[in-house]
């Protein structure tokens, strides 16, 4: 019995070393199978994001895009900020100086940028008219706005047209409020956060969107909306923004989309102080009055009248 069990034993060794190597070997042709295939999987996903670049490179090229630089003694972020904007979706970069005390223009001409001066400073609404009104005269098809004292990152322009480009959108916004608390991470003073939120909310609940943020200088709007709103109706001064946003509301052009961008501040960065800010908030309520009255057929303002 015992030389049975030691026969047994005998055996059984070798065996099971066989098995053992019979097992590494198909674990190593698994693992080598399981590469090949994700070295597969990345190569079509790479062909997959090339193709999809190639798609919307020929968008671009179907419909002209012109990014509007609506500047206001930009000359130190001016360069930075043009160098940050992939040629690749632009088609045209324009910029309208609002009488400027400093060397924009002069810089935006050297660059080769079509530059337009205002003799008189107009604000922040009249620069936009301008933009848009000389974007539409060159043939754009998109209009993007682009703040060129770089506190908008431009190279987040691609996310912005996609919608547009895609005909999905009628407007794009960047949203700082889009992702909770990175707006106080990028540098808004607090009374600005909150007002920010507060003012948002307001709007929202008068107007029946569902916006994280009215008061973004980073916005794509197509050539219908610019071609059919009143332009020349709204403020000349901030509450621009907010204005045209409900004369979309008006026209029907509900199809306002947003996407997640990142809050910068800084000491070149175009900012208004805390009694602007006061005057632009109530200017707001102001406007989302207005706009009720009008369409309550209470009392009507021209702005609101379609």
């Amino acid at each position: 019995m015992r030389e049975k069990n030691h026969i047994h034993n005998k055996f059984y060794l070798p065996t099971t070393l066989h098995n053992i190597y019979i097992e590494l070997y198909a674990s190593r042709y698994a693992l080598s199978l399981s590469l090949r295939m994700h070295k597969n999987k990345i190569n079509t996903a790479n062909i997959s994001s090339t193709q999809q670049a190639t798609n919307f490179s020929e968008k671009v090229r179907s419909k002209k895009v012109i990014a509007v630089l609506p500047a206001y003694n930009a000359e130190k972020t001016l360069q930075h900020t043009l160098d940050d904007i992939d040629r690749n979706w632009i088609d045209e970069i324009l910029l309208v100086d609002d009488a400027s005390t400093d060397k924009t223009a002069e810089i935006s001409r050297a660059l080769g940028l079509p530059t337009f001066v205002h003799k008189h400073n107009r604000g922040y609404g009249g620069n936009q008219k301008t933009c848009y009104h000389k974007a539409l005269q060159r043939g754009a098809d998109i209009v993007i706005m682009v703040h060129p004292d770089h506190q908008y990152n431009p190279k987040l322009i691609p996310e912005l047209l996609k919608p547009l480009l895609n005909e999905k959108a009628d407007a794009v916004f960047g949203s700082r409020m889009a992702v909770k608390g990175s707006a106080r991470k990028g540098g808004m003073p607090w009374w600005k956060y909150m007002a920010n939120i507060a003012l948002t909310n307001f709007e929202n609940f008068f107007l029946g969107l569902h916006l994280t943020e009215y008061h973004t200088g980073f916005r794509a709007y197509s050539r219908k909306v610019l071609e059919t709103l009143p332009l020349k109706r709204l403020s000349d001064d901030f509450v621009f923004d907010t204005q045209i946003i409900i004369q979309m509301i008006l026209h029907g052009f509900n199809r306002i989309k947003e996407v997640p961008i990142e809050t910068r501040y800084f000491d070149e960065a175009s900012q208004i102080g805390l009694k602007r800010s006061m005057e632009y908030g109530i200017g707001i309520v102001v406007n989302i009055i207005k706009y009720l009255l009008t369409v309550w057929h209470i009392k009507e303002f021209p702005e609101y009248v379609k």
